[in-house]
């Protein structure tokens, strides 16, 4: 059965000592309240992340990087390479993020270099994919989706279901305060699903974790929860506020022991 990730991303958000404060009350909150179907994940900045590592380890809660090069090592001022995660023991990492494509120019064939340097160094890449407002309107979500998919994963091995996570973000509900309805996105997760299905074998489409993305919120989360695909939630602003974040983890842990998802 698959575990419920909540993942929250921090963009460009928070300093040494507000990541210090902030891993810490989520370390004392986590001490009272762990479940082991439950996965909370926080992505700070390249700077804190060995901080980070330090405050939580040993705790139930993963530490991710926000990004990684598509180069393995050499002269790349300001890169960072999958190998630095690791010896920072880092075990997940955001690729393909919609601001990633956006202002940095990044297409699915540059994401799928970096997944493939991630698999390489064992770190469990978090694949971003998701739709314009413009294409939605136009009726071309599931074009776009699985286009993204077959560029990002082409030509990947998976050899099994937690070797990835994919994330569904519409763009247009990201950090805009819309959010889908949770039909739509457990319509696009379950087209998700299914490429994974045709593309790798029942068993890892099974076991592969579909988190949804796209202004998440303790008012929201739940209702996304509940649909069948739906493993977890990649979190934005709503990630920042410690209250916001434990309300989410103890609704996910709620769920889980009700037998939900």
């Amino acid at each position: 059965m698959r575990k419920i990730i909540i993942a929250g991303n921090w963009k460009m958000n928070k300093d040494a000592s507000e990541t210090s404060k902030f891993c810490s009350e989520l370390g004392t909150y986590l001490k009272k309240h762990d479940n082991e179907r439950v996965l909370p994940l926080i992505a700070p900045v390249f700077p804190f992340l060995s901080q980070a590592q330090g405050i939580l380890r040993s705790l139930p809660v993963a530490v991710a990087a926000q990004d990684v090069s598509s180069h393995a090592e050499g002269a790349f001022t300001g890169e960072v390479s999958a190998a630095q995660l690791c010896s920072l023991e880092v075990r997940h990492c955001i690729i393909g993020h919609s601001e990633r494509r956006q202002y940095h120019g990044e297409t699915d064939a540059l994401i799928r270099e970096k997944l493939l340097r991630l698999l390489e160094n064992g770190i469990i890449p978090i694949v971003c994919i998701g739709e314009t407002l413009q294409q939605r309107e136009q009726g071309r979500t599931e074009q776009v989706i699985i286009s993204q998919l077959e560029g990002c994963f082409d030509q990947i091995t998976i050899a099994a279901g937690d070797q990835i996570v994919i994330a569904y973000e519409p763009v247009w509900a990201i950090g805009t305060g819309k959010t889908a309805t949770s039909g739509q996105a457990q319509e696009v997760h379950a087209l998700i699903r299914n490429w994974l299905q045709t593309s790798y074998g029942s068993q890892a489409a099974a076991d592969i974790h579909i988190l949804y993305g796209g202004s998440v919120k303790p008012d929201n989360i739940r209702e996304l929860l509940e649909q069948k695909d739906i493993d977890g939630g990649l979190i934005g602003g709503a990630s920042l506020k410690i209250d916001s974040f434990c309300t989410m983890i103890g609704l996910a842990c709620e769920l889980s022991s009700a037998g939900g998802n």
